[in-house]
């Protein structure tokens, strides 16, 4: 099983080898957590009704994965947590989600294009994930695969609409190319996976289908898996969290 790998834990942390599945399992869940609820901030906000829907949804799928795996790190690591212990009850340096996550919405241009490279990575992370030895994560990864290929789709259509459309769309769109992209080195990190490749195939069409250029930005942002992040994650954390922090062992 090759996970990506994630190191350097951060302090509160279980002590993690560079190569552990558990923490590996853990920051994707983390990935799926915050995009969730980045997504989850459209919801009455979106430019029409059916893209509201569709960010719903879309929403909903990566929150699915995060309680999915947050679930089945609880049962591995043995230490009594479960999913909320893990999503709610844990610090800004112990996430270890991508830094790209974690940005800002922005307009819709800057989410579609956020969404576009998350699903190229996830497209390769999934295939790779659903034939792990690991029966539950193989689960897991074939239900999210199938997922990942709607998102992709859209997010694809939605990059090529704006980005080959008016001269005002087709500008925030490429805005949000040359934003984002200081944070795509980070999807695959050091790409011991090998999924860089097809990653920038994938992203590489449509952005050609869109008329939109590549960047030639070599100002990369990294630290996210180390558990180092942007000042966004905090606020985002402080709102996804209150209620649980207020209330410790509050049930539903």
């Amino acid at each position: 099983m090759s996970d990506v790998i994630v190191s350097g834990a951060p302090q509160g942390m279980p002590v993690q080898d560079p190569d552990d599945r558990l923490a590996a399992l853990l920051a994707h869940a983390d990935d799926n957590m915050v995009l969730a609820q980045r997504l989850g901030q459209w919801i009455s906000m979106a430019p029409d009704l059916e893209i509201d829907i569709a960010l719903g949804n879309i929403a909903l799928d990566h929150l699915g994965v995060a309680r999915a795996l947050y679930t089945h790190v609880g049962e591995l690591e043995g230490r009594g947590r479960d999913e909320d212990d893990l999503a709610m009850g844990r610090d800004e340096r112990e996430y270890m989600n991508l830094l790209l996550l974690e940005q800002p919405n922005g307009d819709f241009a800057h989410t579609v294009v956020r969404q576009l490279f998350f699903d190229a990575y996830q497209v390769s992370l999934w295939e790779d994930l659903s034939a792990s030895e690991d029966t539950v994560v193989a689960g897991i990864a074939a239900k999210a695969a199938k997922e990942t290929a709607y998102h992709l789709q859209w997010s694809a259509s939605w990059v090529i609409r704006l980005g080959d459309g008016t001269e005002e769309s087709h500008r925030r769109a490429q805005a949000a190319v040359d934003a984002l992209w200081r944070f795509t080195q980070e999807l695959t990190g050091e790409d011991r996976a090998g999924y860089r490749p097809a990653w920038e195939r994938l992203v590489g069409s449509v952005l050609a289908d869109a008329t939109l250029d590549l960047p030639d930005d070599p100002y990369q942002r990294t630290g996210g898996r180390h558990g180092y992040h942007s000042e966004h994650l905090g606020h985002l954390l402080a709102e996804m969290q209150w209620m649980q922090r207020s209330h410790p062992g509050l049930e539903w």
